[in-house]
């Protein structure tokens, strides 16, 4: 049956322009639009994201400066402009390790050779692996720490250091006269010693290694004798100090500040440059 009166004219989106409707869209530079309440034409030159407007440049050269948002239309359909998203490249791959050697991109870690890093404790450990880290890998250089020197002369004899198997041992405060300097000279004249390269620094603890500055000191307190060294330090800088837990947060704040070599003093970086040479001589 025909409809004699025919389709409803109310129905469906009666009131949409003949365009169309404006959609977003971002104003990407280089590209022609024209505005329409003027009726200029132009290419996007530039975008102001903090005024919020963008540049129109017409054929004859002629510039015009408008506000970002509806009334424009591209390739013949309206838009609402708006800014661009932000491209953010890629971070630069960095041209040099923490420890300050060329970085190689890309490599993968060497397999460990037999030969290996002693040092002390814990914290020696994660001191050498944020800076020698990127180095040790490529080279196969594993680091295992001690709990102290005390049984090093045990930890050889497990290990039985040899020509391939060499050993290089990162003592806290080696000085002349020190229970660590007997250890080191008992140890380098008996039958290991030459397979076994001992060297250390001159600081209570690995902390002192990294420069005072870098936590807002002049220089490390002088603690007393008769108190632990790190519970001490902790103590004079206001830290918690009570448990190991509270001496484990001290020292990941302190690290966190190490961000390369330049953190750390002198006398640490040379003696692990050492041990590194010794235990990668083929």
């Amino acid at each position: 049956m025909n409809d004699r009166y025919g389709t409803d004219v109310l129905s469906g989106d009666w009131n949409k322009p003949k365009n169309g409707r404006a959609v977003e869209a971002p104003a990407e530079l280089g590209a022609v639009v024209e505005e329409v309440m003027g009726d200029f034409c132009g290419e996007i030159v530039a975008v102001d994201r903090d005024l919020h407007t963008l540049t129109l440049e017409d054929r004859r050269g002629k510039r015009r400066t408008f506000p970002l948002g509806p009334g424009f239309l591209l390739e013949g359909k309206p838009v609402i402009l708006t800014a661009p998203v932000r491209r953010t490249a890629a971070p630069a791959k960095p041209t040099r390790t923490a420890s300050g050697s060329v970085a190689v991109h890309g490599a993968k870690a060497r397999v460990a050779r037999a030969s290996r890093i002693f040092v002390e404790g814990r914290h020696d450990a994660e001191l050498v692996e944020k800076v020698w880290g990127d180095d040790l890998r490529i080279e196969g250089v594993v680091v295992e720490y001690l709990g102290g020197v005390d049984d090093l002369a045990d930890h050889l004899v497990s290990f039985k250091p040899g020509p391939q198997r060499r050993v290089g041992v990162l003592v806290d405060h080696l000085v002349r006269g020190s229970k660590e300097s007997r250890i080191a000279d008992a140890i380098v004249r008996g039958p290991n010693g030459p397979h076994v390269r001992i060297v250390g620094h001159p600081y209570v603890d690995i902390w002192q290694a990294v420069k005072p500055e870098r936590i807002g000191l002049k220089a490390w307190p002088t603690i007393p004798r008769n108190v632990e060294w790190k519970k001490g330090v902790c103590q004079h800088l206001g830290w918690p100090h009570r448990d190991q837990a509270d001496i484990a947060r001290a020292w990941q704040h302190i690290l966190s500040k190490v961000g390369s070599f330049a953190d750390l003093e002198p006398e640490l970086l040379g003696r692990v440059e050492e041990l590194i040479d010794f235990v990668t001589v083929d």
